[in-house]
């Protein structure tokens, strides 16, 4: 299988899917606070996306995982809204439309939730990542939202479904 495919998170993925999301957070030189490199859902991420209106999607390449992508309630926030979350690829997976894709799978799903904006936190550096969220639609905010505990993400974007 040489065309990589986006599908569902399965139990079998939580090593491999945790192993790609700290990867590449260091191979941007993210901090290690106050980022998803810390979140203790890390390590569990088929049973975290196991509760209502959530969903974790994964690319995997020849049996290998080489990104993700979800959407799940935003967390300490009043309003009928979602946020993208651990969206992350490995360097072969990056200039070849997998975000893009992967980016209408989680749409597609938060509209399916019932969602009427999807919120997201990233890095002010990573530019690339800003670009395909403004193509998709995203906007800036002044601020964040609700309470994520990424703290060191300064740039919160929100998109009406």
């Amino acid at each position: 299988m040489n065309t990589p495919i986006i599908r569902l998170i399965e139990k079998k993925d939580n090593p491999q899917i945790a192993k790609v999301i700290r990867s590449v957070l260091e191979d941007l030189g993210a901090p290690k606070v106050g980022t998803a490199y810390a979140d203790e859902a890390l390590n569990c991420m088929f049973e975290t996306y196991q509760k209502p209106n959530s969903a974790y999607f994964v690319v995997e390449k020849n049996n290998i995982i080489i990104g993700g992508a979800g959407v799940a309630k935003l967390e300490n926030f009043d309003g009928n809204v979602c946020e993208l979350q651990k969206m992350y690829f490995l360097s072969e997976a990056r200039g070849k439309g997998i975000g893009s894709q992967m980016m209408e799978f989680c749409v597609a799903k938060a509209r399916e939730f019932d969602f009427e904006k999807i919120y997201l936190e990233t890095m002010e550096y990573m530019t690339h990542a800003q670009k395909l969220y403004k193509l998709s639609g995203f906007e800036n905010l002044e601020g964040p939202l609700g309470n994520t505990g990424h703290y060191s993400c300064p740039v919160q974007m929100l998109k009406r479904l």
